[in-house]
């Protein structure tokens, strides 16, 4: 089957569940056993078919088994945010003593957890620039365990040499991950080397910015295994209503993803002409630094950007996205509406590589709007920008 026609299908068995269409909602704490045998049998295979609510429901583990299908991995972990997906799949992998290369580009809480648990735990972080390449080789160590890469970056936009970063990672034994919340379906991260690849579900997978959610897809049984453990092993159990909201929104993803993919593309070539524009940071536009990784490696694009302006004050900056109409200012993003938040100074961190835009920087996601609609919203803000420079 075709991609749109597997997210249609993908974890759906009405057969089970008396010919529901969708799998239904599972409340459930316990389960009922019907002999010593049989409780006894499920506690040595305490993560197949159901035991106690903890290790999931019918509803779980169809979300689990079609986002596995659509990442082409092995098995998938659902858990209660993408937050918890990165954290519970690092802490499967390191302990005290370790070494960990993170893409110096990581989303920040992810950073503050290497910088804040992880060390605290004996694990050594190394940040590494992003278009590191193969050259990746030269920071690996015999104590390193993971490689963590994210392409593009959410704020910053580059593209990593995922293949290369892979084969130097796999010949000094490491695992590797991704961050796939960008490249949710145009990115197959298992034909690229990756072994575990996490996205925030919260996103692009619910899209109708309600739930909380992430996922965790695996490459092999030894690793999702070793995921699963270590995620069940710290609590982790996403609601019953929100796995449902992530399995609805899953069936929309490919028309929302190419909708929310053309407008963008539209704004950034118009945001690309702007005498108040020095920069936009989005890898389909041939001027991006990464569009030659990504015409390779990826299908397809999403909804989130960059720009950086041209110097202005800040006051000027908040008169533009203070007057907005229709983005408004909210942190997350892959929901049906356009978003926008300022990334200058003390949002973006870098320890490993250089990030010296040329004026104040900002992340755009564009929604399900008419594209003409957010373009004069968009001029409308440089008007406000103009007035109060």
């Amino acid at each position: 089957m075709k991609k749109d026609t597997r997210l249609l299908h993908a974890g759906r068995h009405p057969e089970n569940f008396h010919g529901a269409v969708n799998p239904p909602v599972y409340h459930v704490s316990t389960v009922l056993h019907p002999s010593v045998a049989a409780m006894e049998k499920s506690g040595k295979t305490p993560f197949e078919g159901m035991r106690y609510g903890r290790f999931g429901t019918p509803t779980t583990f169809a979300l689990e088994e079609a986002v596995a299908e659509l990442e082409g991995g092995h098995r998938a972990v659902a858990t209660c945010s993408g937050l918890a997906a990165i954290t519970g799949a690092l802490m499967a992998f390191l302990k005290s003593g370790d070494h960990l290369l993170m893409v110096d580009t990581a989303y920040f809480p992810t950073r503050k957890f290497c910088d804040d648990v992880l060390r605290g735990l004996g694990v050594e972080t190394t940040y590494y620039d992003p278009r590191v390449g193969g050259g990746i080789k030269a920071l690996m160590r015999p104590n390193t365990k993971v490689v963590f890469t994210e392409s593009p970056g959410s704020l910053t936009f580059e593209v990593q040499d995922i293949p290369a970063i892979a084969e130097a990672a796999h010949a000094g034994g490491a695992v590797v991950m991704i961050d796939n919340t960008w490249g949710v379906l145009t990115f197959q991260p298992f034909t690229k080397g990756i072994d575990i690849s996490i996205q925030a579900a919260t996103k692009y997978i619910v899209g109708h910015a309600d739930a909380m959610l992430g996922t965790i897809t695996c490459a092999t049984p030894e690793l999702w295994h070793r995921v699963k453990s270590s995620v069940a092993a710290f609590g982790q159990s996403p609601g019953a209503e929100e796995m449902y909201l992530g399995l609805r929104g899953l069936r929309t993803l490919a028309v929302r993803l190419r909708q929310h993919a053309a407008t963008a593309l539209r704004l950034t070539q118009w945001l690309e002409a702007r005498p108040e524009v020095d920069r936009v940071l989005y890898p389909p536009l041939p001027s991006d630094p990464g569009h030659a990784l990504w015409k390779r490696d990826f299908s397809g694009a999403c909804g989130l950007f960059g720009v950086i302006l041209k110097p202005a004050s800040k006051p000027a900056v908040d008169a533009m996205l203070d007057g907005y109409d229709h983005f408004k200012l909210g942190f997350s993003w892959g929901g049906f509406e356009s978003l926008v938040i300022p990334t200058s100074g003390h949002s973006i961190i870098r320890t490993a590589s250089a990030w010296e835009p040329a004026g104040p920087s900002l992340r755009f996601h564009a929604g399900l709007e008419d594209a003409d609609d957010l373009l004069a919203d968009l001029e409308q803000g440089f008007e406000r920008l103009r007035q109060a420079v």
